[in-house]
Protein backbone atom coordinates (compact mmCIF):
# COMPACT_ATOMS: atom_id res chain seq x y z
CA UNK A 1 0.00 0.00 0.00
CA UNK A 2 1.29 3.47 -0.87
CA UNK A 3 2.18 5.72 2.04
CA UNK A 4 -0.19 8.53 1.06
CA UNK A 5 -3.09 6.26 0.20
CA UNK A 6 -5.82 6.55 2.83
CA UNK A 7 -6.56 3.36 4.68
CA UNK A 8 -9.12 3.05 7.40
CA UNK A 9 -8.11 0.44 9.90
CA UNK A 10 -11.35 0.61 11.74
CA UNK A 11 -12.60 -1.27 14.68
CA UNK A 12 -15.07 -2.82 12.27
CA UNK A 13 -17.86 -0.78 13.75
CA UNK A 14 -21.07 0.29 11.99
CA UNK A 15 -20.11 3.89 12.81
CA UNK A 16 -19.58 4.83 9.16
CA UNK A 17 -22.87 3.20 8.18
CA UNK A 18 -24.72 5.52 10.55
CA UNK A 19 -22.65 8.53 9.50
CA UNK A 20 -23.23 7.64 5.85
CA UNK A 21 -26.99 7.61 6.28
CA UNK A 22 -26.80 11.08 7.81
CA UNK A 23 -24.68 12.21 4.85
CA UNK A 24 -27.84 11.76 2.79
CA UNK A 25 -29.96 13.86 5.13
CA UNK A 26 -30.89 14.44 8.73
CA UNK A 27 -32.59 11.68 10.66
CA UNK A 28 -33.65 10.23 13.96
CA UNK A 29 -31.65 7.55 15.75
CA UNK A 30 -34.43 4.98 15.65
CA UNK A 31 -34.90 5.43 11.89
CA UNK A 32 -31.15 5.19 11.25
CA UNK A 33 -30.99 1.97 13.28
CA UNK A 34 -33.89 0.50 11.30
CA UNK A 35 -32.31 1.51 7.96
CA UNK A 36 -28.96 -0.11 8.81
CA UNK A 37 -30.72 -3.30 9.85
CA UNK A 38 -32.95 -3.31 6.77
CA UNK A 39 -30.24 -2.60 4.19
CA UNK A 40 -27.07 -3.90 5.86
CA UNK A 41 -28.38 -6.31 8.50
CA UNK A 42 -26.30 -9.21 7.15
CA UNK A 43 -23.20 -6.99 7.23
CA UNK A 44 -23.64 -5.34 10.63
CA UNK A 45 -25.41 -6.71 13.68
CA UNK A 46 -26.52 -3.44 15.25
CA UNK A 47 -28.66 -3.29 18.35
CA UNK A 48 -30.65 -0.17 19.09
CA UNK A 49 -28.57 0.57 22.19
CA UNK A 50 -25.36 0.15 20.17
CA UNK A 51 -26.70 2.56 17.52
CA UNK A 52 -27.46 5.19 20.16
CA UNK A 53 -24.05 4.71 21.76
CA UNK A 54 -22.32 5.20 18.40
CA UNK A 55 -24.44 8.26 17.62
CA UNK A 56 -23.53 9.72 21.01
CA UNK A 57 -19.85 9.11 20.27
CA UNK A 58 -20.24 10.81 16.86
CA UNK A 59 -21.83 13.81 18.57
CA UNK A 60 -19.06 14.06 21.18
CA UNK A 61 -16.47 13.85 18.38
CA UNK A 62 -18.22 16.67 16.50
CA UNK A 63 -19.23 14.57 13.50
CA UNK A 64 -22.94 15.14 14.08
CA UNK A 65 -25.10 17.68 15.88
CA UNK A 66 -28.40 17.15 17.64
CA UNK A 67 -31.45 19.36 17.32
CA UNK A 68 -34.21 18.86 19.85
CA UNK A 69 -37.68 18.89 18.35
CA UNK A 70 -40.31 19.72 20.94
CA UNK A 71 -43.44 17.57 21.03
CA UNK A 72 -46.61 18.26 22.93
CA UNK A 73 -47.00 15.96 25.96
CA UNK A 74 -43.99 13.87 24.86
CA UNK A 75 -40.27 14.14 25.42
CA UNK A 76 -38.45 16.08 22.70
CA UNK A 77 -37.25 14.09 19.67
CA UNK A 78 -33.67 14.40 18.58
CA UNK A 79 -33.01 15.20 14.93
CA UNK A 80 -29.44 14.35 13.95
CA UNK A 81 -27.45 16.34 11.39
CA UNK A 82 -24.03 15.53 9.95
CA UNK A 83 -21.44 18.27 10.48
CA UNK A 84 -18.91 19.41 7.86
CA UNK A 85 -16.28 17.49 9.83
CA UNK A 86 -18.46 14.37 9.78
CA UNK A 87 -19.07 14.76 6.05
CA UNK A 88 -15.33 14.98 5.43
CA UNK A 89 -14.62 11.93 7.59
CA UNK A 90 -17.24 9.99 5.67
CA UNK A 91 -15.92 11.07 2.26
CA UNK A 92 -12.34 10.20 3.32
CA UNK A 93 -13.54 6.79 4.51
CA UNK A 94 -15.35 6.15 1.22
CA UNK A 95 -12.10 6.46 -0.73
CA UNK A 96 -10.00 4.44 1.72
CA UNK A 97 -9.02 0.83 1.22
CA UNK A 98 -10.47 -2.00 3.27
CA UNK A 99 -7.18 -3.87 3.35
CA UNK A 100 -6.71 -7.58 2.91
CA UNK A 101 -8.66 -9.08 5.79
CA UNK A 102 -11.64 -11.08 4.55
CA UNK A 103 -13.63 -9.80 7.51
CA UNK A 104 -12.84 -6.16 6.70
CA UNK A 105 -13.69 -6.77 3.05
CA UNK A 106 -16.99 -8.41 3.98
CA UNK A 107 -17.96 -5.60 6.33
CA UNK A 108 -16.23 -2.35 5.35
CA UNK A 109 -15.93 -2.89 1.61
CA UNK A 110 -19.55 -3.99 1.27
CA UNK A 111 -20.64 -0.96 3.31
CA UNK A 112 -18.52 1.32 1.08
CA UNK A 113 -20.17 -0.20 -2.00
CA UNK A 114 -23.60 0.49 -0.51
CA UNK A 115 -22.82 4.18 -0.06
CA UNK A 116 -20.88 4.58 -3.29
CA UNK A 117 -23.84 3.12 -5.15
CA UNK A 118 -26.16 5.47 -3.27
CA UNK A 119 -24.16 8.70 -3.58
CA UNK A 120 -21.34 8.27 -6.11
CA UNK A 121 -22.10 5.35 -8.48
CA UNK A 122 -19.49 6.59 -10.93
CA UNK A 123 -16.81 5.61 -8.37
CA UNK A 124 -17.87 1.96 -8.03
CA UNK A 125 -15.50 0.61 -10.70
CA UNK A 126 -12.55 2.30 -9.02
CA UNK A 127 -13.54 0.86 -5.64
CA UNK A 128 -13.61 -2.66 -7.10
CA UNK A 129 -10.25 -2.13 -8.84
CA UNK A 130 -8.71 -0.73 -5.65
CA UNK A 131 -9.96 -3.66 -3.56
CA UNK A 132 -8.82 -6.18 -6.16
CA UNK A 133 -5.30 -4.67 -6.19
CA UNK A 134 -5.17 -4.62 -2.39
CA UNK A 135 -6.31 -8.25 -2.22
CA UNK A 136 -3.74 -9.36 -4.82
CA UNK A 137 -1.01 -7.57 -2.86
CA UNK A 138 -2.01 -9.40 0.33
CA UNK A 139 -2.13 -12.75 -1.47
CA UNK A 140 1.40 -12.22 -2.81
CA UNK A 141 2.67 -11.18 0.65
CA UNK A 142 1.10 -14.20 2.36
CA UNK A 143 2.44 -16.60 -0.29
CA UNK A 144 5.94 -15.17 0.17
CA UNK A 145 5.73 -15.62 3.94
CA UNK A 146 4.47 -19.17 3.45
CA UNK A 147 7.30 -20.01 1.03
CA UNK A 148 9.88 -18.76 3.53
CA UNK A 149 8.54 -20.78 6.46
CA UNK A 150 10.73 -23.61 7.74
CA UNK A 151 9.35 -27.05 6.86
CA UNK A 152 8.39 -27.82 10.47
CA UNK A 153 6.03 -24.81 10.66
CA UNK A 154 3.00 -26.90 9.68
CA UNK A 155 0.38 -24.96 11.63
CA UNK A 156 1.57 -21.57 10.44
CA UNK A 157 1.60 -22.90 6.86
CA UNK A 158 -1.94 -24.25 7.29
CA UNK A 159 -3.16 -20.87 8.52
CA UNK A 160 -1.44 -18.94 5.75
CA UNK A 161 -2.73 -21.27 3.04
CA UNK A 162 -6.25 -20.90 4.36
CA UNK A 163 -5.96 -17.11 4.31
CA UNK A 164 -4.61 -17.25 0.74
CA UNK A 165 -7.49 -19.52 -0.34
CA UNK A 166 -10.01 -17.16 1.27
CA UNK A 167 -8.52 -14.15 -0.50
CA UNK A 168 -8.45 -15.99 -3.83
CA UNK A 169 -12.17 -16.63 -3.32
CA UNK A 170 -12.59 -12.91 -2.59
CA UNK A 171 -11.09 -12.15 -6.02
CA UNK A 172 -13.71 -14.38 -7.66
CA UNK A 173 -16.41 -12.72 -5.56
CA UNK A 174 -15.20 -9.26 -6.63
CA UNK A 175 -15.41 -10.29 -10.30
CA UNK A 176 -18.89 -11.72 -9.83
CA UNK A 177 -20.32 -8.69 -8.09
CA UNK A 178 -18.54 -6.02 -10.11
CA UNK A 179 -20.60 -7.23 -13.08
CA UNK A 180 -23.75 -6.61 -11.01
CA UNK A 181 -22.84 -2.93 -10.61
CA UNK A 182 -21.94 -2.29 -14.26
CA UNK A 183 -24.49 -0.37 -16.30
CA UNK A 184 -26.63 -2.80 -18.33
CA UNK A 185 -25.08 -1.59 -21.62
CA UNK A 186 -21.64 -2.81 -20.43
CA UNK A 187 -22.80 -6.29 -19.37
Amino acid sequence: MKKNQPHHIGTLSPEMALLGLLYGGSGHGYDLHRKVNADLGQVWHLSQSQAYSILNRLEVRGDISVEEILQEKLPPRQLLHISPQGSQRFIDWLSASSGGSTRAIRMEFVTRLYFLNLYFPEKLAHAFDQQRAETETHIARLKKICDELPAEQTYNRMSLKMRVAQLETVLEWLDEFQEHFQPSAER
